[in-house]
């Protein structure tokens, strides 16, 4: 589009203040409070939780210690994922295993070279699943990027808080970097779900996808608009197209 042509470059470094760390369902508190200290350490300042119960705060403040007293306080509590992820325009998934469902895997550094130019008009996410399963295929299926931490053979993960300072480090050593480029702000999560929705009810109803397992299909179809990086613009014009779709083959069966 000539939106996306006629953007001028400009040279900026990221903004941390718009990346957040967020924590599906973990399972000591005293992970919390380390994953905030090690964010703090890096300038990443956001922290929200995903959990059904409040955690133990005492365990929570004992491990991010009094440095990080002012991201626990700031914390946010969720009660679902899609919550957590709402106005988020990239989110970016962690995941120590490969499959079909989760690639292509990139490693931290590439992926912190990637934010640096999205940060600064895009809300980002680095989403963490729980300490002894990880992030689920369903859960996967919110991201727009799949980010692996290399180990050693004997060693299939790393604690959490690990894997957030990880993380949280390449994208405080990229920021370091002046950067040449420009994204304008994306679609968030929310209106992203809107569309793929929108779209699954239409492919399932026109017979373009099999209604037994409709998501294995459609994450073909996430993957494809991930890699485009859509516009909210873009994602109402997807959606006009969907509800002209619809119309049609309505007045067309009667």
């Amino acid at each position: 589009m000539k939106e996306r042509e006629n953007q001028q470059a400009v040279k900026h470094r990221a903004r941390m203040e718009n990346i957040a760390v967020v924590l599906h369902n973990p399972k000591y508190a005293g992970n919390i409070g380390a994953a905030a200290r090690s964010a703090k350490n890096m300038g990443v300042r956001d922290l929200i939780v995903v959990c059904p119960e409040p955690p133990d705060m005492e365990d929570v403040r004992r491990m991010a210690t009094h440095l990080a007293a002012d991201v626990v306080e700031r914390i946010r509590y969720c009660g679902s994922l899609e919550e957590a992820l709402s106005g988020f325009q990239f989110i970016a998934g962690t995941t120590s295993r490969a499959g079909g469902m989760r690639g292509p895997l990139i490693g931290p550094r590439e992926l912190a070279g990637r934010l640096v130019d999205l940060s600064a008009n895009n809300r980002i996410a680095l989403l963490f699943g729980p300490e002894d399963i990880g992030l689920t295929n369903e859960e996967l299926r919110l991201c727009h990027a799949f980010v692996s931490v290399p180990t050693a053979k004997e060693f299939k993960s790393i604690n959490l808080s690990h894997a957030v300072m990880i993380l949280c480090y390449e994208v405080f050593t990229a920021s370091a970097a002046v950067t040449e480029g420009f994204t304008p702000r994306l679609a968030d999560s929310s209106e992203l779900e809107g569309m793929y929705g929108q779209l699954r009810e239409m492919f399932v109803r026109i017979d373009y996808i099999r209604p037994e397992n409709p998501e294995y299909w459609m994450s073909h179809v996430r993957r494809f608009f991930s890699r485009l990086m859509l516009y909210s613009k873009e994602v109402q014009i997807i959606r006009g197209i969907c509800r002209q779709i619809d119309w049609y083959t309505s007045n067309k069966k009667a």
